[in-house]
């Protein structure tokens, strides 16, 4: 693992778990961690209840945008973690994979977010731990 590992998370519309993951570890890790997201079909926007769920935790990400699952971005992360993106995502031997069986938090309203932003930290606090160690 390199001095500054990329971790790239990804989720189907990088509306709503990969986007709280990637706030969490942008949080959680400063800038030890190259943080990236992306989806296999992205939505227009952020989903308003994860940047609301996220927002109550002191973590802004209004400044983030939906982006499609590049090769290049995947080939080039150390550490690609999935959440629900299914056969569309590329698989590089030689890579960390990590998949997340999360709730998909799209249509629901923050009150049903939050545990899933919870579970999230959880996670990510786990693996930026594991990240640190194998430096």
């Amino acid at each position: 693992m390199p001095a500054k590992p990329s971790v790239l998370f990804v989720c189907v519309h990088n509306a709503g778990r990969s986007q709280m993951a990637a706030g969490w570890l942008r949080h959680l890790a400063g800038d030890s961690v190259e943080v990236r997201s992306a989806g296999s079909a992205p939505a227009e926007t952020v989903n308003p209840a994860a940047v609301e769920a996220m927002r109550e935790v002191g973590i802004d990400i209004t400044d983030q945008t939906p982006k499609v699952l590049e090769y290049a971005t995947a080939e080039t992360s150390d550490v690609i973690v999935t959440m629900g993106c299914g056969d569309t995502c590329p698989v590089f031997p030689g890579k960390r994979y990590e998949d997340w069986k999360l709730d998909d938090p799209a249509g629901k309203g923050v009150d049903s977010v939050r545990p899933i932003r919870d579970e999230i930290r959880t996670r990510v606090e786990k693996l930026l731990s594991e990240l640190r160690s194998d430096i």
